[in-house]
């Protein structure tokens, strides 16, 4: 609710169809969607205020490593579920479903279409030295995916076990419920407002709404807390 930002596409339908017109990994971050996961960090951050209280979750749609760089910049914290394979020193750290040896590493020089040599992140961003969790369920279960996570932060993970992490990271399902609401509930994915202004107006009321119906949910998980008294 900090950072609620209302947009859409003007010329692709879709990521798949950007890809055949581009290839993303050439375009600066600026000049894509995912730009917007950037922009609410840093504006939730300065609503929020204390910057060093603030960890912000995510799923592997926000495995970006400019939002790593954007939260150490801001002096804030992050715990993110990550997809990509990443270089790490003289290492590669992959995705669980790709985790093999390295056999060997041969370093070439790239050029874009001017012919001048690409950089690429690594020149532009500042190192990054995060933990990597990764949590992997026992078993495998019959009726739903087994949990298979890797995490990401900047965050301290105490030895000997990093549950406190993992328990923050599964938080994040409460967000999915609050949009369970707003779409199912409030049912905003049936408007019929023909302008999107008058679409964003309702909207935003739907996520008020949708806000308040959520809070006795949480307060329901934390119903040992005792009041206490607060001068004013």
């Amino acid at each position: 609710m900090a950072a609620v930002k209302f947009w859409t596409r003007k010329k692709f339908k879709g990521t798949a169809a950007l890809k055949k017109k581009i290839n993303p990994t050439r375009i600066p971050i600026e000049k894509k969607e995912s730009v917007r996961w950037l922009e609410n960090l840093k504006q939730s951050t300065q609503l929020l205020d204390h910057p060093g209280r603030c960890i912000h979750t995510g799923d592997r749609e926000s495995d970006i490593y400019e939002l790593f760089c954007a939260a150490q910049e801001i002096g804030t914290h992050f715990l993110i579920r990550t997809c990509v394979d990443r270089l790490a020193g003289d290492g590669i750290t992959r995705s669980p479903t790709n985790e093999v040896a390295v056999k060997g590493l041969h370093r070439i020089e790239v050029r874009d279409s001017n012919g001048d040599p690409y950089t690429g992140k690594q020149k532009r961003y500042p190192a990054l030295t995060p933990t990597v969790i990764h949590a992997e369920e026992r078993g495998t279960p019959k009726n739903r995916k087994k949990i298979d996570w890797k995490l990401i932060t900047d965050l301290l993970v105490p030895a000997p076990t990093p549950l406190e992490k993992l328990e923050w990271y599964g938080l994040k399902w409460k967000i999915e419920v609050f949009h369970k609401i707003l779409k199912s509930d409030c049912k905003a994915d049936e408007s019929k407002l023909r302008t999107a202004q008058r679409l964003t107006n309702l909207i935003s009321l739907f996520c008020i709404l949708s806000w308040r119906l959520r809070i006795p949910m949480i307060a329901r998980g934390y119903s040992n807390l005792m009041p206490r008294s607060v001068p004013i």
